[in-house]
């Protein structure tokens, strides 16, 4: 039995800033938005990519982009940037003709020691004929990765680790990848195994630090990443008046936290 799960996502949030996970992870408190516009185009292009991966012309995915439309709505230059996405997206999907599609949206959970574990959603794993594993992770962010933040990304590292047990692969057969569809640039990496696992016991040392943290011991960490973060309003740092008291208020206004269930692929509330 897992005694505690991790994900990329928890592990990145955890390194970026302490009092952001508590407050994301410990306390359940929502975020507020910065940018919604943005995340819901990266999570509509998302759902084109998973439902339209054997589309295989640009009036096949166009009607799969109408179907899944829904309520989401647009400018003019994001409407411009789902083309572009759409048409590379296409071409991407032709120089991977000759690879064998092995999931999309991929529930993942590897064990560690002492009962830990990591868990996560992979955008998309492909094999080529040689044996190789291609992991890609799809982007929408103005600013491309570069491969010297690939190699410093969590996210990577982690699904390096979870391919190789997966499949019962060697880690240097595994490549990890960001795709922006809108600018179709590929950023790819490959990680020797004795980096991954040296990784991998910062981590179990990692969750049993965070384990054993009062909540007094998250502290904030001023970074470049604050100008969008969605607890500034409850950070000392950025907040030194009043925010205590936006953080009473957001505690005492918190929603019931819902639970994912990777069986049924949904979420209740406990």
């Amino acid at each position: 039995m897992f005694i505690n799960k991790v994900s990329p996502s928890k592990i990145k949030v955890y390194d970026e800033c302490k009092l952001k996970y508590k407050f994301k992870y410990i306390d359940y408190l929502p975020e507020k938005a910065k940018n919604t516009d943005a995340l819901q185009f990266g999570s509509y292009i998302h759902k084109i990519f998973e439902d339209g991966v054997k589309a295989t012309s640009e009036k096949e995915l166009t009607q799969i982009a109408e179907q899944l439309r829904g309520n989401y709505t647009f400018d003019k230059e994001r409407e411009t940037k789902i083309e572009k996405c759409i048409n590379n997206f296409l071409d991407f999907n032709n120089s991977l003709s000759g690879c064998e599609q092995i999931s999309t949206e991929q529930f993942f959970a590897v064990e560690l020691k002492q009962g830990y574990a990591i868990n996560g959603i992979i955008d998309r794993v492909v094999k080529s004929e040689d044996g190789n594993y291609l992991v890609i992770d799809y982007k929408t962010s103005k600013r491309p990765s570069t491969k010297r933040d690939l190699i410093k990304d969590p996210q990577m590292l982690l699904y390096a680790y979870a391919i190789s047990n997966l499949y019962t692969v060697p880690i240097a057969s595994v490549t990890l990848a960001h795709y922006y569809p809108h600018l179709d640039k590929l950023v790819h990496i490959k990680f020797s195994e004795p980096h991954v696992l040296m990784y991998m016991r910062k981590l179990t040392q990692q969750i049993w630090e965070i384990r054993k943290k009062k909540k007094v011991d998250f502290f904030p960490q001023v970074n470049q990443f604050c100008d969008w973060c969605g607890y500034r309003d409850m950070c000392p740092k950025q907040n030194p008046t009043t925010h205590l008291a936006e953080y009473n208020e957001a505690l005492k206004n918190k929603k019931p936290r819902k639970k994912f269930n990777p069986e049924t692929n949904s979420t209740s509330v406990p």
